[in-house]
């Protein structure tokens, strides 16, 4: 992803906001579950209606639009997150191929989405809705693993140089920001800037 990031960093400021805002528009299909899930009823209210408000009047998510007329602000969830609120451990650390960091907890999320778990997955790839293909999903998920590492580009170069482990400081790293995301921390993982650290995981 490194060299197309470096690309997509050189766009301009309001095409990259408009992806990462669209990008951030879809993923509401999946936090919505998870936070009827969780018992977070208001929550998936008021992400609900963000993401109506957004692909609506914000064209399909590209302007947050939701967020300009006073919605509270938006944080992700996911079945791995679902997992570990009702009480499961993260179990093992482990370096997936593609998908980069996870955990034993964070794999077996993983597998629900396309278990039936992902309505976006769901409408594009697992069944035939004639309004999307599969292509639609694998580019949302592929952009947004660009869109991550355009956003960590730095963080991760500086790592690299500065890490005597660099295995060691992502396994921390990564460890530390879903405890964070877990108890919807605000606080910020250190050495990352306020983008998102997050599983890029087809989900």
């Amino acid at each position: 992803f490194k060299p197309v990031a470096s690309v997509y960093r050189t766009l301009p400021t309001p095409i990259k906001s408009g992806v990462s805002n669209s990008l951030d528009n879809l993923s509401n299909v999946l936090t919505i579950p998870n936070n009827i899930l969780q018992g977070e009823f208001a929550k998936a209210g008021v992400n609900a209606g963000r993401f109506v408000i957004n692909t609506t009047v914000g064209i399909l998510g590209l302007v947050d639009v939701a967020t300009l007329v006073g919605f509270e602000e938006y944080e992700k969830e996911d079945y791995g997150q679902t997992l570990a609120v009702h009480g499961a451990g993260p179990g093992c650390y482990l370096v997936l191929p593609i998908i980069g960091p996870s955990t034993a907890r964070d794999s077996i999320g993983s597998l629900v989405n396309i278990s039936g778990g992902d309505p976006w997955y769901n409408v594009t790839v697992r069944n035939d809705t004639h309004y999307f293909s599969n292509m639609d999903y694998y580019t949302s998920k592929i952009t947004t693993g660009i869109d991550f590492r355009a956003k960590n580009l730095t963080s991760i170069d500086n790592l690299e140089k500065n890490s005597i482990d660099l295995y060691a400081a992502v396994r921390s790293l990564y460890l530390q920001d879903r405890k964070r995301k877990v108890s919807n921390s605000k606080k910020i993982t250190e050495t990352l800037d306020d983008s998102d650290w997050e599983e890029i995981d087809i989900q």
